[in-house]
């Protein structure tokens, strides 16, 4: 069964910058797509950026384009959300995910088979 462990969260002041780390184990066979995604007090979960099983296809969530950069280290079992220019607006719990492959719909970053998830990392973003 896979296992997805994050890691990087912390309390940063506005325009600062964090990366979390998403430590992923236990699968058997082709490695995993893996989507971020994040959920704010009182609001719906949305997915920020997600990329694929070898790296080549990433998108993102447009209130985190240009600031945000997804990569994975496949020898390492790793993916790695790169966050910069951080706003109070980015503060939440942001979770992994594994699944077959990224969604591919204007507007929207998902993942298909998203059965597996990390535990989450609190980011806060606050002068």
């Amino acid at each position: 069964q896979l296992q997805l462990v994050e890691s990087g969260g912390g309390l940063v002041r506005p325009g600062g910058s964090l990366r979390l780390s998403c430590v992923v184990s236990g699968f058997t066979f082709d490695v995993p797509a893996v989507g971020w995604f994040r959920q704010a007090p009182g609001k719906e979960r949305e997915g920020v950026s997600c990329i694929s099983n070898s790296g080549s296809f990433t998108n993102y969530a447009d209130s985190v384009k240009g600031r945000f950069t997804i990569s994975r280290d496949n020898a390492r079992n790793t993916i790695y959300l790169q966050m910069n220019s951080l706003k109070p607006e980015d503060t939440a719990v942001y979770y992994c995910a594994a699944g077959t492959s990224c969604t591919v719909v204007p507007d929207t970053v998902d993942l298909y088979d998203a059965h597996y998830w990390g535990q989450g990392a609190q980011v806060t973003v606050s002068s």
